[in-house]
């Protein structure tokens, strides 16, 4: 490329003898760094700055050719070392762009600028004589004001005031204020630099905190009058403990990097400085700073994208919910399990560079969500989940049969239609008089049965949006799921509310029952459901003008999924998205009047009014599946007349494994059940044979799904059964339904799904990701912007696709595969390989309880490695003797380099089937580097 307009060339940075010098610090490059001199507020004044400029140069990039800038500011107390991971992705990106050349699709250039504030990094020290103190009035210090000139300063001594690209900001801590600030201040920009930034990036950071709040405990010890300065200038104590907060933990050079620029007190005064100037109170010399800086973030229309590290003990999440309702046309990605150091924690650059080049592209819609009217294929007209409950509330018919509970007499707790109407009616009036607003997330910690099903109808009703997660996520899980979504309510039974009050869930709380005045204070009560079932009996619900139904695009639902392959992700679902699901399966059940779903999946549960059916609930905890019985799924057959089955394969397992118990009478009840399907793990032929012995007059469908989007394909047992000779690799989940529409983004060498997806002919025969195109699939992720970018993949014809992540092949008819996930390939030499396959090979053998393929080494060059958890439990962990290696290497053409013997493969609690391959991977490596046996956990 021609160097038709060069950057700036570098000076050589200088560094006082005592400082170490940036070129010695590890993921630094040296030919970032530069010193500027800048004409500031209070004069010239000397910036070390990263700029990754000159490398582009080296590379062959002028300033013409480059795409965009980001301009990024650190915090306290780090300096621009925190911004080397995105440096070099924009160095990465320009190679690429020269190892594919120039054309469309290539990647932006993109230039990054971070400057050290004054007083921080290896910028200039002000030769501070006094030790700063907590009550802010100090006026040796940097000031938040000056700072913000300073940035506008750096920006004019580096750019010309009119860039022919677009200029983005990147913040962290109070470097987030800072660029923010800069971002909405029009006075400083247009006296000054003259730039106008394109949009705004932030990682955790705060704009405005509200006094009556208390600081959060970290600054609280920083502040505490003396502490100040011997925490933060006369010793490194808030350094370390900063350099302490990293998820994973930081490596002893990164920490050492870090603190090179305050190798002693005389370096440290900017870092007490820093927290000097934090304006907690009304009357700081900063605080009216501050307030320019959150009125300007509320009135700009800037694109912006908040990155946020939950595990933060100084920026807490009501700092990012305040970000979140100023910010007018935002989006964010959270991470629950990062910290304050998310640039360290996570690989932050992805998904800002994927940002940028979407502002770029002009692409700027936050989430996949197909239009009702531009769906893959035709739906019927968009119908509310209460439809059914409005249409028959003169109807005495069993809506809901619940076996978990039973009434005065000792019998199975029914409701009829007209009284499940009239119970949601109330409890929806009763929402509403209780303040309950569209848009309002409410987390339901209520067991699948009558009561969350009233509850729910009533939340969506209301046009609230219910929030469902899984109690087999656990309470860890359970918590950090809520927290992410940041519901204003709670409705919940003894244990849900008891577990909000005790972890400090945020939102109202709403029983289910009433209690006494003494449990309602001590749990924190603003009311209960039955309680308004009782008090608005007598009254109708009506739309308002003030309070309308929600419409088919709002927000209806957030489910959680069941994080086995990872942190449980929050899908949001629309009103119009549940009314296409809901017809699919009307369709798919052949739902008719009088029809009786008995399900034993809590979703399927809570859709039963829904598509008009009986909804029946067995005596058995939903969330482990394989505590439903026999006996218990013939009890509820009888008792709700059921004609339709769902249960998941772990819990057909338990109720084949206790049939015995059965008597004359429940036999008789399930030889009437027309239909039965199993979803949530593949169906084994065996067991399909074992059920039907069962219930012989029924189909038995396996449709294959995920929270994502609840029906995708369906095979049923006579397919199944045909197909048991074919050479296939992995499960076979039969054709797609007719509303879906399924592609394959071919695998390459190393096992990365491609840009472009196939459909048809083309499709045949590839190992590819599955992507599918469907009115019933999610809308989008909650609160996880990256996720959906990776996830979404849009095509010529406007229809927008969702990645699954599962990966497999489509044959010569048309049906589905399943072998894997995409985080489960093997890349050996020979190509890449999905472990379903294989493990479907040597599952067959006797010896064999599970197994698990896994890949060890290098990408490309991976040793195939079999996993066995052995039948004989005497065989000890470790290598696998010869005799059964031989035979699981006879088992499949999959060349095995090691078989491995495990006591304990694990799996999800949920399906006791989704086995943890990456953990296993890891497990495989260390046994066979040291020959030591661990725990796989």
């Amino acid at each position: 490329m021609v160097n038709s307009s060069p950057m700036i060339s570098p000076q050589p940075a200088q560094y006082p003898h005592s400082v170490v010098d940036p070129v010695k610090l590890p993921g630094w490059d040296p030919r970032w760094s530069r010193l500027v001199d800048a004409v500031t507020i209070d004069g010239t004044r000397q910036f070390h700055v990263l700029d990754n400029g000159p490398a582009l140069e080296e590379l062959g990039f002028s300033a013409d050719d480059v795409d965009a800038i980001i301009v990024a500011v650190h915090g306290n107390p780090t300096w621009s070392y925190l911004w080397r991971g995105v440096a070099q992705a924009g160095i990465d990106a320009a190679k690429e762009t020269l190892d594919l050349g120039s054309g469309a699709g290539r990647a932006p250039i993109i230039r990054v600028i971070a400057p050290d504030q004054l007083d921080m990094g290896f910028s200039q020290r002000l030769g501070h004589t006094e030790l700063p103190s907590a009550k802010g009035q100090d006026t040796t210090y940097r000031t938040l004001d000056q700072r913000i000139f300073d940035l506008d300063a750096v920006l004019a001594a580096l750019l010309d005031p009119e860039p022919q690209v677009p200029l983005f900001t990147l913040g962290h801590d109070w470097g987030g204020v800072v660029t923010l600030g800069w971002a909405t201040h029009h006075t400083i920009r247009e006296a000054g630099s003259g730039l106008d930034p394109a949009g705004m990036i932030t990682l955790n950071t705060a704009v405005w905190h509200d006094e009556s709040h208390p600081i959060p405990t970290p600054l609280q010890a920083a502040l505490a009058g003396p502490l100040l300065a011997g925490s933060t200038v006369v010793t490194p104590a808030f350094l370390d403990t900063t350099l302490a907060l990293g998820n994973p933990a930081l490596s002893t050079a990164v920490k050492n990097a870090y603190k090179a620029p305050y190798a002693d007190h005389t370096r440290r005064a900017g870092i007490g400085g820093f927290v000097a100037d934090i304006p907690a109170s009304t009357t700081h010399r900063s605080r009216k700073a501050l307030r320019r800086v959150a009125d300007g973030v509320a009135a700009t229309e800037k694109p912006a994208l908040l990155l946020w590290g939950a595990k933060d003990p100084v920026f807490l999440d009501r700092y990012q919910h305040d970000l979140l309702e100023r910010l007018n046309n935002v989006q964010i990605h959270r991470y629950d399990t990062a910290g304050h150091l998310l640039a360290e924690d996570r690989n932050i650059a992805e998904p800002i560079l994927g940002w940028v080049r979407q502002q770029l592209d002009g692409d700027t819609r936050p989430a996949p969500d197909v239009n009702a009217s531009r769906g893959s294929v035709a739906v019927g007209q968009y119908a509310p989940l209460w439809e059914f409950l409005d249409r028959w509330t003169d109807s005495s018919k069993k809506a809901m049969v619940d076996m978990t509970a039973t009434d005065a007499h000792g019998k199975p707790f029914e409701v009829s239609w007209s009284k499940l109407s009239s119970i949601v009616n109330a409890m929806t009036i009763g929402l509403r008089a209780a303040g309950m607003r569209p848009g309002d997330r409410v987390s339901m910690l209520v067991e699948p049965g009558r009561d969350l099903t009233a509850a729910l109808y009533a939340v969506l009703r209301v046009g609230g949006v219910a929030v469902v997660t899984d109690a087999g996520l656990g309470v860890a899980g359970m918590t950090r799921a809520i927290k992410s979504a940041a519901p204003r309510w709670i409705i919940g039974e003894t244990p849900g509310i008891t577990l909000a009050r005790a972890t400090n869930l945020p939102g109202k709380r709403l029983s289910v029952r009433t209690m006494s005045p003494v449990a309602r204070k001590a749990l924190g009560l603003s009311g209960s459901m039955y309680g308004f079932a009782t008090k608005y009996a007598s009254q109708t619900y009506q739309e308002e003008a003030t309070h309308p139904d929600p419409a088919p695009a709002d927000d209806a639902a957030i489910l959680f999924t069941s994080g086995s392959t990872g942190p449980a992700k929050g899908v949001r679902y629309t009103h119009q998205k549940l009314s296409a699901l809901t017809q699919r399966l009307q369709y798919t059940l052949n739902v008719e009047p009088g029809s009786s779903l008995l399900a034993g999946f809590a979703p399927f549960a809570l859709l039963g009014p829904a598509i008009g059916a009986t909804s029946v609930t067995p005596n058995m905890s939903v969330t482990k599946p394989a505590t439903l019985t026999a006996t218990a799924l013939a009890d509820a057959a009888i008792a709700g007349e059921t004609t339709m089955i769902f249960a998941s394969p772990a819990a057909l397992r338990n109720v084949v494994a206790t049939a015995h118990e059965l008597h004359h009478t429940q036999r008789t009840a399930l030889e009437g059940i027309s239909m039965l399907l199993s979803a949530g793990a593949p169906v084994p032929v065996p067991l399909m044979d074992d059920v039907l012995e069962l219930v012989p007059n029924a189909e038995f469908h396996s449709p294959y799904g995920m929270t994502e989007s609840l029906l995708i394909s369906d095979i049923d047992h006579h397919t199944q059964r045909a197909l048991g000779d074919r050479n296939d690799r992995g499960v076979c989940v039969g054709k797609p339904l007719d509303v879906v529409r399924v592609a394959m983004a071919p695998l390459d060498f190393y096992g990365r799904p491609s840009d472009t997806i196939l459909e048809g002919d083309e499709a045949v025969g590839h190992l590819a990701e599955i992507v599918i195109s469907t009115p019933h699939m999610l809308a989008g992720y909650d609160k996880l912007y990256n996720t959906n970018r990776q996830t979404r993949v849009d095509t010529v014809d406007g229809l927008q696709w969702h990645r699954t992540g599962d990966i497999g092949h489509l044959d010569e008819d048309g049906r589905l595969w399943i072998e894997g996930r995409t985080h489960h390939i093997v890349t050996p030499p020979t190509g890449v390989l999905g472990p379903g396959g294989p493990e479907d090979d040597i599952q067959r053998l006797s010896q064999v309880s599970r197994v698990a393929i896994v890949g060890v080494g290098p990408v490309g060059t991976q040793a195939i490695v079999a996993v066995i958890e052995p039948t004989d439990q005497s065989i000890k962990p470790g290598l696998a003797p010869t005799d059964l290696t031989d035979a699981v290497r006879a088992a499949t053409d999959v060349d095995i380099a090691a078989v491995l013997i495990t006591d304990d493969v694990p799996v999800d609690i949920r399906h006791n089937s989704k086995i943890n391959r990456p953990l296993l991977a890891d497990w495989a490596e260390r046994v066979l580097a040291d020959g030591k046996v661990t725990g796989t956990k």
